[in-house]
């Protein structure tokens, strides 16, 4: 689906287009065409809308101490500190992630070492925000040994009515998960699917009881076959 900032594109489809059907139009013609097409007066208006959100669309610092962590980097997210909002960091779609053929997310994380927290468990905590969303916008924490290896992992993406969506003002997360003594590095981060933009602000890292992080794991393996016959 083509958007606004295609309009260039799309008047040369269509003098393409007409010209194979006899139909002569200059390429400025076209131009008015399709600004019509999005429900604008003229070419000039659209003409400034497309500066306004390549303005909007520059390429953002990317803080000390954080990196990319999206999988994909076709160019559908733009991500960094928000020049406009102090201490806070920013995730946006591009005009590029309205042609995305599978579900994307772009993501901003750091990495730190395991060993302050092994054999007890650590607490990851934000607040998010976000304006104009049709996806989401949450954090997510991993865990891994020396080999690369994932020990823990947990996306509140996967939690039903938990991600920010649409537009809304900022909101406490928290992920706490253990830490076992053959873990070596933490990874943390937030993450934005879907169109839009979302922000973080206020991370915190501590440590926190084990007990705490082992209630709200869910234990999807055992070391022996248990419970065969759903007696708990």
């Amino acid at each position: 689906m083509h958007s606004f900032m295609d309009a260039k594109l799309m008047a040369k489809l269509l003098r393409q287009g007409l010209a194979e059907r006899n139909v002569s139009l200059s390429h400025s013609d076209c131009l008015e065409l399709v600004a019509r097409q999005f429900g604008l007066a003229n070419w000039n208006i659209l003409s400034a809308r497309i500066d306004l959100a390549d303005a909007d669309m520059r390429p953002l610092v990317m803080p000390e101490g954080w990196l990319d962590a999206s999988v994909n980097r076709d160019g559908y997210f733009g991500m960094g500190l928000d020049p406009d909002r102090r201490g806070c960091a920013m995730i946006q779609s591009t005009p590029a992630a309205y042609h995305a053929r599978d579900a994307q997310f772009g993501s901003m994380a750091q990495i730190i070492s395991a060993e302050p927290y092994r054999e007890a468990a650590v607490r990851v905590a934000c607040e998010l925000s976000c304006r104009d969303l049709d996806g989401g916008v949450t954090m997510w924490m991993r865990i891994d040994d020396a080999q690369g290896r994932k020990l823990r992992f947990k996306n509140l993406l996967d939690r039903p009515g938990i991600a920010a969506r649409g537009s809304e003002d900022w909101k406490g997360f928290a992920i706490t998960l253990d830490v076992p003594a053959t873990a070596e590095s933490i990874y943390f981060g937030f993450l934005l699917t879907g169109r839009g933009t979302g922000w973080a602000r206020n991370f915190t890292v501590g440590a926190a009881e084990a007990t705490e992080a082992l209630k709200r794991r869910r234990p999807y393996r055992f070391d022996r076959p248990t419970n065969l016959g759903f007696g708990q």
